[in-house]
């Protein structure tokens, strides 16, 4: 179930009108509608969504959660998604057997900690890791960049990125058209070092000299080569020796541009 959808059945919940609504949180009615029907352009805002689960009266941080989830390209949330379901189901496990045994201090203590990690596990995600904005990429052609020399994490803007656990992630804002009709200019889009990167893989790439990246699609050929491949068909390819690659980091997540 979508955004949307959870956000439209819970508002019928409680009985309430768009109206009602679009007058507690301070947002019209037009972007709700939006929001409900799954046709919004700009994906609501942490604090729209904040209001929306006071008023709504959601578990505080689901709504976020949920938002940051749609956000994540397909094979990552499915892979999040896997490793949700198998706790699930070793949670339903431990209950069984706690119930047929409610003696078993043992049993009980591991329900227990399984609880208290998967709630740790959602309260991480809908807070997020705050990721550093640190300059533009280039979706077109390699453009000067410098700020990689800020230290770790330190940058002038931020931006939160939920279930991302590598201390070296950072984000860019896109320029140029070249990765459409995918990425935007302006979008804010997430790396992770820390992430194989694969055949097909959206990715930041810096070269050695000059300095310039570029965000590309990356594929490994032989001889030590790799074909920089725009997403819009009205760009060529470009192969590049493997030497002059400084690093290739793999997007996690986009931001669309508000």
């Amino acid at each position: 179930m979508s955004l949307g959808q959870i956000i439209r059945d819970k508002r019928e919940q409680l009985d309430l009108t768009l109206d009602e609504v679009s007058n507690r949180v301070g947002f019209s009615k037009p972007y709700l509608s939006t929001i409900e029907t799954g046709k919004v352009k700009n994906p609501p805002s942490d604090e729209l969504l904040t209001r929306l689960e006071k008023v709504l009266r959601f578990e505080s941080g689901l709504l976020l959660h949920i938002a940051h989830l749609e956000r994540m390209p397909s094979d990552i949330r499915g892979a999040y998604e896997s490793r949700e379901a198998e706790n699930q189901r070793l949670r339903q496990a431990l209950r069984k057997l706690a119930g047929k045994r409610t003696q078993s201090k043992e049993i009980k203590e591991l329900l227990a900690q399984a609880g208290a990690e998967a709630g740790a596990g959602k309260g991480a995600m809908s807070a997020g890791r705050l990721v550093p904005i640190i300059n533009k990429v280039a979706a077109g052609y390699p453009a000067d960049f410098n700020d990689l020399d800020y230290p770790v994490g330190i940058a002038d803007d931020y931006v939160r990125c939920p279930d991302l656990h590598d201390p070296n992630a950072f984000a860019v804002r896109v320029v140029g058209d070249s990765m459409e009709p995918r990425f935007h200019e302006g979008d804010i889009v997430i790396f992770s070092p820390s992430l194989e990167v694969r055949n097909g893989d959206d990715c930041f790439v810096r070269f050695t000299m000059p300095h310039e990246t570029t965000f590309k699609r990356v594929f490994f050929e032989g001889d030590n080569k790799i074909r920089l491949q725009p997403r819009n068909e009205r760009y060529s390819p470009t192969i590049i020796e493997g030497k002059r690659i400084d690093g290739v980091y793999r997007a996690v997540m986009r931001y669309e541009k508000l």
